[in-house]
């Protein structure tokens, strides 16, 4: 699986159109739990939504196991591909 999620990766980034910032999120988390797993870390406070929003993304994934969060990951590319490339 590594193999097709390093390529996934790649593929990600020759995407024509920018994808919606709900499927960025998607990406974003996906990717983090793949490579780090559960975020350890405290919810960023203050008027950072950015930040914000990519932890609460990635704090839904909580409990995935990495080698289900590189498939969903592969899987929303490749449909991300089909949409925007």
């Amino acid at each position: 699986m590594t193999e097709e999620f390093k390529q996934a990766i790649e593929d990600s980034k020759t995407l024509t159109k920018r994808p919606s910032n709900e499927e960025l999120l998607q990406l974003y988390a996906l990717y983090k739990q793949s490579t780090e797993g559960d975020t350890t870390e405290n919810r960023p406070g203050g008027f950072d939504f950015k930040a914000i929003a990519k932890y609460d993304a990635w704090e839904t994934l909580k409990g995935k196991t990495r080698e289900e969060a590189m498939e969903s990951y592969v899987s929303l590319v490749k449909e991300l591909i089909r949409k925007y490339a």
